[in-house]
């Protein structure tokens, strides 16, 4: 089962889900798009989009398929997009619920000091005398500021340690390394 005008295509190995598509959006062909982040620079940053059936609820298509993004803009709190091969309401309503995958490699660069969440997952947390805090498990926003959620294991049970992402706590972030240093001690 494909979708017309959109080819199949293999998942790219960096590729990371970075929105769904919600409905069509007037019509034209355009549709409505939820971003998972609140800075959506990566649709935009990709005219290539990798889309796959959502979860659950009816499939219009099946696999991965590629989509050209002709547009994609910011309108009032969401996202909106045009691509090829959608040029009406009923193209684009066939589309709701995929979700949205862009390789990692089309991402901005991120500016110094600011990095992506998806890369600061499972990451090790040590503390500046070396003590290990545990792994980046998730990253919660909390409106002015984000909190790393480090998993850990104490007598063979799983927690959690919450670490407020902000530069009073946080020393250094070697993505490379998978090293987050901080300035927290294991009993906070």
């Amino acid at each position: 089962m494909t979708f017309p005008g959109l080819e199949p295509a293999e998942l790219p190995a960096d590729a990371i889900e970075v929105g769904r598509i919600l409905d069509a959006w007037g019509i034209k062909g355009w549709f409505k798009v939820l971003p998972h982040s609140a800075s959506p620079e990566a649709l935009f940053s990709s005219k290539r989009w990798y889309l796959q059936p959502s979860e659950r609820g009816a499939k219009t298509f099946s696999g991965t398929v590629l989509m050209r993004v002709r547009e994609a803009k910011e309108h009032s709190d969401s996202v909106v997009a045009q691509a090829q091969d959608v040029d009406d309401r009923n193209a684009a309503e066939s589309l709701k619920g995929a979700r949205i995958f862009v390789p990692r490699s089309s991402f901005p660069t991120a500016a110094a000091d600011e990095y992506y969440w998806v890369d600061l997952l499972g990451l090790n947390v040590v503390n500046r005398e070396g003590v290990a805090l545990g792994q980046v498990k998730d990253l919660m926003s909390t409106g002015p500021q984000t909190v790393l959620v480090v998993g850990f294991e104490l007598d063979g049970k799983p927690h959690e340690r919450m670490i407020p992402f902000v530069s009073a706590f946080i020393d250094s972030v070697d993505v490379a390394g998978k090293l987050i240093t901080v300035d927290w001690q294991p009993d906070y």
